[in-house]
């Protein structure tokens, strides 16, 4: 499996931003997926994630109510769809996947087998 992440850039706060992450090698909908991002300097955090084949979805607290993870079954991709940015949201950003996830370890890097390469996401203030 491969994942391909793109739709980072400049935005001011505020602002929206949908990143994709496309898969090749394997269903997208059979497949756990996460967002995670890395803000400049610190560790890796969770995002979101939407387990495989309608499982459920989960938010970090930074994210509910701002940022929605789907998929587009037809396309092979995941989005984020990230509203109402905010500076403190710059980082870079990754998406993750894995066949099974069970829901306890959704928010857990570890979790996952497959990484794509990040996209920078910067909000100005």
């Amino acid at each position: 499996v491969q994942l391909q992440a793109s739709g980072g850039g400049l935005v001011q706060a505020g602002g929206s931003l949908r990143l994709s992450c496309a898969a090749s090698g394997r269903t997208i909908n059979t497949l756990a997926v996460a967002w995670f991002r890395q803000p400049p300097g610190k560790a890796r955090e969770f995002v979101a994630a939407i387990r495989a084949r309608g499982g459920g979805i989960r938010y970090s607290n930074s994210a509910e109510a701002r940022f929605t993870i789907s998929r587009d079954n037809a396309k092979n991709t995941a989005f984020l769809q990230m509203d109402n940015l905010k500076p403190e949201d710059t980082a870079d950003y990754y998406c993750a996947a894995s066949s099974t996830v069970i829901l306890s370890a959704l928010s857990t890097p570890s979790a996952y087998a497959y990484w794509g390469q990040g996209t920078q996401v910067t909000v100005s203030s």
